[in-house]
């Protein structure tokens, strides 16, 4: 019987697919993130309509986890301006 030996090699490349994840999804959060607090701040259609693009889309590949998605859920289902007084605001 022979001893099994891993591969310095293929642990290298989990560690950087691992490490590509991990990046892919802090831009994610970042990028999501930045989109909550534009909505909050701006309390445009605009901005909410990025926010629910970019985390239904974060979402769909699988960048945005359900915890994540939840909590933008929350941010749109709580915000305390509705999508009718949005529609009728003017921009400056």
């Amino acid at each position: 019987m022979q001893a099994q030996h891993r591969s310095s090699d293929s642990k290298a490349t989990t560690s950087r697919e691992q490490s590509a994840l991990a990046g892919r999804h802090l831009m994610t959060i970042q990028i999501v993130g930045t989109a909550i607090f534009e909505y909050q701040v701006q309390k445009t259609i605009d901005a909410r309509d990025r926010l629910e693009s970019l985390a239904n889309i974060a979402k769909a590949q699988g960048d945005l986890t359900d915890v994540e998605a939840l909590v933008v859920a929350n941010v749109l289902a709580n915000h305390n301006t509705s999508t009718q007084q949005l529609r009728g605001r003017k921009h400056v």
